[in-house]
């Protein structure tokens, strides 16, 4: 167990580095979590030497319960923890969830740029999950209380992806990768749309006939090997992280 959850710890800070990396987080604002059981989850959260989600270590990433309680330490939960444990507690199938604040996102979302399946093969999974809807949580608020975490889950419905109107987004998948590449690939669709527009074109579904043409190429494309180049452009800039991180108490 001991083992596992060290390695689950690397594996939600390098989340969180993928993240800064790609631009859906700047500075210290946003947080992944994984569950660990039935009501135990793996958090990103603060310490006194913070440095930004770019510089996430996995002693940043906290065993807690869903109450808040667990082995913080010296590190203090996200303001916004509900919103990552009301969406597991409402979600038995959801392991991962992100929230990142993707400038492209936000844009889009205040200047009321909805974002469609625009394109076909150039981002597969992005025009599937846009395909599939992408509801947006209206209020622009810290989602720190539970009422608030239950609002944006009732939105969210069985939807992968939420996005939060002058705020970022919520991504969940059944792994930590899934969850942080639904989130970049929304991102990708938001930034597409917003320079589509910029350029004075105008937003257009594909056709239902390409639609039906774009296969689901599986996990090993669509997580495990993009997950893997992020991981090995993060090496290669000199921000990747160990396999097996310093034991750290559970």
């Amino acid at each position: 167990m001991a083992d596992d959850l060290a390695e689950m710890r690397v594996k939600v800070a390098t989340a969180c580095r993928i993240l800064a990396r790609q631009g859906l987080i700047d500075g210290i604002l946003g947080h992944v979590s994984v569950r660990v059981g039935r009501d135990r989850l793996l958090v990103r959260c603060r310490g006194s030497d913070e440095r930004g989600l770019l510089f996430t270590t996995p002693d940043e990433i906290r065993l807690l319960d869903f109450d808040g309680e667990g082995d913080l330490g010296e590190y203090t939960a996200p303001n916004e923890l509900p919103l990552h444990v009301e969406t597991l507690r409402a979600r038995p199938e959801v392991m991962a969830v992100v929230h990142a604040h993707p400038p492209a996102v936000v844009a889009a979302g205040l200047a009321g740029v909805e974002l469609r399946p625009i394109v076909g093969a150039f981002n597969i999974p992005a025009t599937r999950l846009a395909a599939e809807g992408l509801p947006m949580y209206p209020r622009s608020v810290l989602i720190r209380r539970r009422d608030l975490a239950e609002e944006m889950v009732a939105v969210m419905g069985g939807h992968a992806v939420c996005l939060l109107r002058g705020h970022g987004l919520t991504a969940v998948g059944q792994t930590v990768e899934q969850a942080v590449l639904r989130a970049i690939n929304v991102d990708e669709l938001a930034r597409l749309s917003l320079e589509t527009v910029r350029c004075g074109g105008t937003l257009q579904d594909i056709p239902p006939e390409d639609l039906a043409e774009l296969p689901d190429l599986g996990p090993g494309f669509n997580d495990r090997f993009l997950w893997r180049f992020h991981e090995e452009r993060l090496r290669h800039e000199g921000l990747g992280l160990e396999t097996q991180p310093t034991t750290t108490k559970g």
